[in-house]
Order: C-alpha cells, then sequence, then structure tokens
C-alpha cells in the first residue's frame, strides 16, 4: 500500500492532520513542542485506496541537542519509507527559511 509521510517543523499540526486523516486521535496533539519523537503510523482509505500514513516528529535540521537529532532521524527514515511527504507548515505564520530548507531537504 502506498505510504505518506506528515512532515514539518515543530508545533505546525502534523499530529493533528494525522488523526484527521485516520479518523482516530492515535497521536498526541499538545501546544508543547516536541511531544511526537518517534513514528507513529495509521491507515486511510480515500476514493477507494489504501494508504499508510506517518506522523513524524517536528524535524530541526541544525541542533546539536541529541534528542532532536533522533527524532530527525526518525522523521528521515520515515521520508525515506514513504512514496510521498506532505511538508505541513503553519498556516498563520507562513513558510519560514527552516520551511524552505525542509522542502529542500524533500
Amino acid at each position: 500500500m502506498p505510504t505518506i509521510a506528515i512532515v514539518g517543523r515543530p508545533n505546525v499540526g502534523k499530529s493533528t492532520l494525522f488523526n484527521r486523516l485516520i479518523g482516530s486521535r492515535v497521536a498526541i496533539v499538545e501546544d508543547t513542542p516536541g511531544i511526537t519523537r518517534d513514528r507513529i503510523y495509521g491507515e486511510v482509505t480515500w476514493n477507494g485506496q489504501r494508504y499508510a500514513v506517518i506522523d513524524t516528529g517536528g524535524i530541526i535540521l541544525e541542533t546539536e541537542d541529541e534528542l532532536r537529532a533522533s527524532v530527525r532521524e526518525q522523521a528521515e527514515f520515515a521520508i525515506n519509507e514513504a512514496d510521498l511527504a506532505i511538508l505541513l507548515v503553519d498556516a498563520e505564520e507562513g513558510p519560514v527559511p527552516a520551511d524552505y530548507e525542509l522542502a529542500d531537504l524533500l
């Protein structure tokens, strides 16, 4: 089944979108950045086609923090595993330089 990874910076709504797509509150949604650290998998059916969906932790490309680096590695694993990646940005803030860097990564 095709796989879709939802990626982006911390706290842009990746887990909210994931929960909406799968129709269940599997991913934790908080205002605090950094809650999602691993990959979370779910399934969605759209137009009769089943898809695997992966929620990822927020990606910070340039970081010395070991936890943030580990979250980034998990997200990069999901990107490599996926057939399609959705880059989610904050709709109110709009794209910021870190979003463009992530777009280049994709």
